[in-house]
């Protein structure tokens, strides 16, 4: 078992993390600072970078040997990262280190039924915590697809607390507005305006711009009346249908997740005996068999008045290829399933409103369950440029027994109390709110102070 301290810094780990890909390398980097880390890879190139770019002790090999992962201090290990892009691999890895040893272990899948298989039966395959690549990113891909403008949502204390990251677009209501006269919901706090480069903790006073992106803290109640009011005259509200392009797996799961939730979705994959699995196996959804790019088809099929799309082809050059055919016949907002991160900026100029890396989303669940020392729950913001945590208030917090005023005035700049939970009621903060022991108190926090706040809190 990890073990998780309240107050005070938790002594550094021996973190051994198997495959340096982009999920693997994103890990590290999270994870260098505070633990001492070991990445192995079979690739020598990737070895090579990871030495000269972060302080870990990278090395080659095959995780999946028991000699490579005793070299790397498996009998001193605290926990074993399986993180290559081969499920089977992540396995083996999380079970060979189990044979001599008893790190934690945590592995990385795509195969959603492996990940089902061991919510069943927690520590099957010798895994103590298990991340999905295709849940994550269906998951998250559908929570973006509900709330019109928003780029991330997260929620906090069992549902109760709701986290969302919104773009101010031209034409919104908001644009020129004071958060003072946008503040026209009671459960909610106005956490940060992220501008450029720039972490604004906003005031009354403080205006939106379009460009900037606005981290909100409150419930889910308010969270989505506030999504209406920053929506465009010309956008619709609501989400009435939606297309899902590519019926690979995390297209299957998108499309799923999102008829759960009382979508009207419909799937569009153009190889046929893909389609007809497809089709069996979500037989709540209309699955098109086509070619997405056929113009013609997709004129017929009312695709350009869909209110969104999003789009999981095997590639991204496909996938920026459609989204922008979307947006040409008149979808009025894209989402896109990308595998390179260093495409993002790409998609984002050309217009895509919303591109989700798999790759990333993995990297920072693991992150964050490493990193939950003291959080509860935590959720990155704006590449990582800040935080917003989950913490549960004891006598020993500096937050216990003060009001939201003196709490503030304790701690560092750039940290905005969002929200509290407490039993099953979500309380929104104002200076004179008192916060008990027991509270989940829900915080933004700047990155750079993160260290100080979670040492006081």
């Amino acid at each position: 078992m990890l073990v998780h301290e309240r107050h005070g810094r938790r002594s550094p780990m021996r973190i051994v993390i198997v495959g340096a890909g982009e999920v693997g390398s994103n890990i590290a980097s999270s994870l260098a600072s505070a633990h001492e880390v070991v990445v192995i890879d079979r690739d020598p190139e990737r070895v090579e970078e990871l030495t000269y770019s972060l302080d870990v002790l990278a090395k080659e090999g095959d995780g999946t040997s028991l000699e490579t992962l005793e070299d790397a201090g498996l009998s001193r290990a605290d926990l074993i990262i399986a993180s290559t892009d081969v499920d089977e691999s992540n396995l083996a890895i999380c079970g060979t280190a189990k044979t001599v040893a008893d790190p934690f272990t945590i592995a990385r899948v795509k195969n959603a039924d492996l990940f089902e298989t061991w919510k069943r039966s927690q520590n099957a395959f010798s895994v103590n915590f298990m991340v999905c690549s295709t849940s994550l990113t269906a998951e998250e891909a559908a929570q973006v697809v509900e709330l019109p403008l928003s780029l991330d949502v997260d929620r906090f204390a069992h549902e109760l607390v709701q986290m969302t990251e919104f773009g101010i677009v031209e034409g919104s209501p908001l644009v020129g507005e004071t958060i003072r006269e946008a503040d026209r919901t009671d459960a909610l706090t106005f956490a940060a305006v992220l501008r450029d480069d720039d972490i604004i903790i906003p005031h009354g006073e403080t205006t939106f711009a379009a460009g900037d992106k606005v981290v909100v803290i409150g419930s889910p109640e308010g969270v989505s009346e506030f999504a209406l009011l920053a929506v465009p005259e010309e956008m619709p509200k609501d989400v009435s249908n939606v297309f899902v392009i590519g019926g690979s797996e995390v297209g299957v799961h998108v499309a799923r997740q999102l008829r759960d939730r009382g979508i009207d979705v419909r799937l569009i994959e153009q190889d046929e005996r893909r389609a007809a699995e497809v089709a069996e196996a979500l037989p709540e959804v209309v699955v098109l068999n086509n070619d997405a790019t056929d113009t013609e088809f997709l004129e017929r099929e009312n695709f350009g008045k869909s209110s969104t799309v999003v789009t999981a082809l095997e590639n991204d050059q496909k996938n920026l290829m459609v989204s922008l055919l979307a947006k040409r016949l008149g979808v009025q907002r894209t989402i896109s399933v990308i595998e390179s991160e260093e495409y993002r900026d790409l998609f984002e100029e050309v217009g895509v409103d919303v591109p989700i890396n798999p790759q990333i989303l993995t990297g920072e669940e693991i992150a964050r369950f490493t990193r939950e020392q003291i959080a509860e729950k935590l959720s990155f913001i704006g590449d990582d440029r800040a935080e917003v945590v989950e913490i549960e208030v004891d006598e020993g917090s500096a937050l216990a027994n003060r009001t939201v005023e003196e709490s503030i005035a304790e701690l560092p700049d750039h940290v905005v109390i969002g929200a509290i939970a407490r039993d099953d009621e979500m309380v929104t903060p104002r200076g004179q709110t008192r916060i008990r022991t027991g509270d989940h108190v829900i915080m933004f926090i700047d990155a750079d102070v993160r260290e100080q706040v979670l040492a006081a809190v």
